[in-house]
Formats: C-alpha cells, structure tokens, sequence
C-alpha cells in the first residue's frame, strides 16, 4: 500500500530535512507516478520489508529516467509528516504488522468503516517547510546543500499551495506573515544578486524568487537558474498578482476571497490597502468570508 506521495519544491539541489516539501506530489504525471508506485514496490518486495518503509526517487523532469536515493525501512520524520497529512496511522499500523495481522484485518482508525488496505485520497495540500535558525550562528554559512542544516520544521495544510506554503510561512515564528507584504527590512537587490542567489539556495531562496518576478525574470529563466519547477514558480507568480491587485484595486468581496484562497492573512492586506488588520477584520466579517476548519 502507498500511503503517501511527496514532492521537494528545491529539487535535488537540497537536501530533503532543508526542502520544502508538498504533499501529493504536484509536477509529476500519472504515467510518471505509477512507474515509481510499481518501482517501490518492487523493491519492498525484493528487500523484504513487512512493516513501514520510504523510499525516496531523483526524476529527470524531461524523460524517464529515475535513480532511489534511499530506502528507509523504518520510521522517520517523513513517515511522521506522511502520516499527519494523511490521517494514517504509519506508526500503528507497523506495530500491528509486526505482530503478525495483515492489512485486510486491521481497520482504519479515521474512517472506522474501511480497512487498513485503502490508500489514502487528498483533496488538499500539506505543505511542510523548515525552520532555521543562522541569526543565532553569526559564521554559520546560510547556503542550503547535501548537508540538512534545519533545526525544525512545520507543517500547513490548505486548499492550494499558495495557502498552504502561506500558512507554514506564518508558523515558522520568524516575524512573517506570508511570502509578500511583510514588514519592510529596507533590503534591495539588483538582477545579479537574485541570479546569484536563485543558482545558489539559502533559506531565504523563495523571497528571491519573488523578487525575480517583481523585476521581470521570466519563468523560464528563474527555471534554469534555480531548478524549481516551473508549476512552484506560476504558484508564486499568482501570489505576486494578488500583491499587486490588492495595492492597485478596490478591495471588494470577490478579491478579499480570492487573497484568502491563496494564504494571504488579514496583516498582510492591511498592509496593502494601509490600514489595521481589525478593520480588514470587520470588513471580511461583513462579506462573510470567515475561517472554516476541516477535518483530514
């Protein structure tokens, strides 16, 4: 059974603890899917593994071509991420195996009606991003690698991705409130400094990308300096978008729901439309665009 798919936004230029990673995966095709699903199950089988096991693949976007990176047949932190996304129970579950039952007798604890066999199906996003802390280690070199140097890690959980790396933005604890309109530190770069920073990642890789698509570096371009896929990059371009329409426009219902579809909090349009997040508030109240809370 395939629990879970997870896709790295960095790619393999940074090491997975470092990486933000979205669960389903989102660039990958159905032919592309099943041919790593049937490859991990192949090679569970010939391992032998009865119990939990992740398994992790490099793809070449532009052919077939894939390597395993690791198996790991045991549980981890992404079998931990795995689980809370999807509401299965990895860790249980492997208990239960390794005490001789099998799948068909052990019932799914979320559903309580089907078995342990049904592979999990998100209508949602989960979003999981690191936390660093380089303000602490002054000649700590900020520069993300092979090397996982991350001291933490959150996870969101939202409608698209935009929300959902929106919200895991907001969780970090790092004085942000979303990938734009924070609260202004002065700093500006030119085209070179972005192209540097774009082929060379550091935590603050995202916030270049922003700025590449505020200057005008097309997608194709931020694509073959940084190697994000370019499904994250239009991702991000649209939270640009609302950015500018938020400063340029009326904010009427249909906008104030479209920037709450993609992440954006009340401090961050207050910030927009120079005004306090309590009156945001009262206006959102007013069009009855409240929070809804879902369970997985």
């Amino acid at each position: 059974v395939i629990v879970c798919n997870m896709e790295n936004v960095l790619s393999m230029k940074v090491h997975t603890g470092d990486n933000i990673v979205v669960a389903p995966s989102q660039t990958i095709d159905n032919h592309e899917y099943h041919m790593l699903r049937s490859a991990a199950l192949r090679a569970t089988k010939h391992v032998g593994i009865v119990g939990e096991c992740n398994i992790q693949y490099a793809l070449n976007p532009t052919s077939n071509e894939y390597a395993a990176i690791e198996i790991n047949p045991r549980l981890s932190r992404s079998s931990a991420l795995a689980s809370k996304a999807t509401g299965y129970p990895l860790a249980y579950m492997s208990a239960k195996i390794g005490l001789g039952y099998s799948l068909p007798e052990l019932v799914n604890s979320i559903t309580k009606t089907t078995t342990a066999c049904f592979e999990p199906s998100l209508d949602y996003i989960v979003c999981k991003h690191p936390r660093w802390d380089f303000e602490k280690f002054e000649l700590a070199n900020r520069n993300l690698g092979p090397t996982m140097k991350s001291v933490g890690e959150v996870m969101a959980i939202g409608r698209t991705f935009e929300e959902s790396l929106q919200k895991s933005i907001r969780m970090l604890d790092i004085g942000k409130d979303g990938l734009v309109l924070n609260r202004a530190n002065g700093k500006t770069f030119d085209e070179e400094d972005i192209e540097e920073h774009l082929q060379t990642h550091d935590d603050f890789i995202l916030y270049y990308v922003v700025s590449a698509i505020k200057q005008g570096m097309s997608t194709e371009k931020i694509y073959s300096l940084s190697a994000i896929d370019p499904w994250f990059i239009d991702k991000i371009k649209n939270i640009v978008e609302i950015e500018n329409k938020l400063k340029q426009n009326e904010l009427d219902k249909t906008l104030l729901y479209t920037a709450k579809k993609l992440g954006f909090s009340d401090n961050q349009i207050s910030r927009a439309k120079n005004t306090t997040p309590e009156e945001i508030r009262t206006v959102r109240k007013n069009y009855n665009i409240i929070p809804a809370v879902k369970q997985i």
